[in-house]
């Protein structure tokens, strides 16, 4: 099932898409977003009598965090490497502000704090209730699904900060979307980000030093997880900058694509 949240040019709403999407992460033209009635994350699914064809509305940020999002640093051995190092033997954890997420098709603004901005397509996971040291054997149970993500980080300050609070977290520094995915085995999906069309990033989940239930069961370890907390679990070798006026998109293998354009911050 794909969860998303979105607008017909009034108050956001949350919708199930139904219909096709290729391999390609391109819904079929005849695809329809079917409203439901209320955030599902706390009402449940209820589907309203309301439908709209998807390519009339605007897809928005499929979840917003109430509380946190959660950033797993170097979980890609050839990502630790390109950044001079190894992986680490624990996850390596950060934080994004909950102000930093957008949704498709939002800039991503380009701070005058930072010369050198970077982008980093991953597999995002929306908790889906309230836990506290979760089994790895249990993750499932408190996954709602997964979408794709961007960790836009500044790459220069991250350096010189050493913590990577202020270099991760701007606004507009977490795009999340198109959609949530319900129902999906993450345990082998092509992770790719492109610039301008042009292939930067090409790697696989199979390729994470620890895993989606290993990531859930760590965080969960150290912290509370809420509905709606996002875990990011790191980016393919390939990280690279973009510029003013680029556009980027990660996609992955069984949920879809995530496009946003770089603008300058005013």
């Amino acid at each position: 099932m794909r969860i998303a949240r979105f607008t017909t040019g009034e108050d956001p709403q949350y919708g199930v898409v139904t219909g096709e999407v290729d391999e390609h992460g391109i819904p079929d033209e005849d695809c329809v977003i079917v409203a439901l009635n209320g955030d599902p994350l706390y009402v449940g699914l209820h589907l309203s009598s309301k439908e709209y064809p998807l390519a009339d509305v605007r897809l928005l940020s499929p979840v917003l965090p109430r509380s946190k999002v959660i950033g797993i640093g170097k979980n890609y051995a050839a990502h630790a490497a390109e950044m001079g190092g190894e992986a680490p033997a624990e996850p390596l954890l950060f934080m994004k502000p909950n102000t930093s997420v957008i949704g498709p098709g939002d800039p991503i603004f380009y701070p005058r704090q930072t010369r050198e901005l970077h982008y980093e397509g991953e597999l995002a996971v929306v908790i889906g209730r309230i836990c506290r040291d979760v089994p790895a054997a249990k993750a499932a149970d408190v996954i709602q699904g997964y979408t794709v993500g961007n960790d836009v980080t500044a790459r220069d300050l991250q350096r010189s900060d050493v913590q990577f609070t202020r270099a991760k977290g701007f606004d507009s520094f977490c795009p999340l979307g198109p959609w949530i995915e319900t129902e999906l085995d993450v345990s082998d999906l092509r992770v790719q980000t492109f610039l301008n069309g042009d292939l930067k990033q090409d790697g696989s989940t199979a390729d994470m030093v620890h895993d989606v239930p290993s990531l859930v069961a760590y965080v969960s370890s150290v912290m509370t997880l809420l509905p709606g907390d996002v875990i990011l679990t790191g980016t393919p070798e390939g990280v690279g900058p973009m510029q003013v006026g680029d556009e980027v998109e990660v996609s992955i293998a069984g949920i879809g694509n995530l496009t946003n354009p770089v603008k300058q911050r005013d």
